[in-house]
């Protein structure tokens, strides 16, 4: 069904229309890479605060 459509949207548009979709698709893996870069480095974070609050002297 997806397949006929793309097909379909082709014929009647051309090719413009696969450009389009690569470049969505392009750009919501880039977004997908940057989320997982973001939760890693806030683990990071999260781990660093965590030691740096352990070892503080407790007054």
């Amino acid at each position: 069904m997806e397949g006929d459509l793309l097909v379909k949207l082709v014929a009647e548009h051309g090719p413009w229309v696969v450009l389009v979709f690569f470049l969505l698709w392009r750009d919501a893996e880039k977004d997908r890479a940057t989320r997982a870069v973001l939760d890693k480095n806030a683990a990071v974070l999260t781990e660093i605060a965590t030691v740096i609050r352990e070892r503080m002297p407790r007054t």
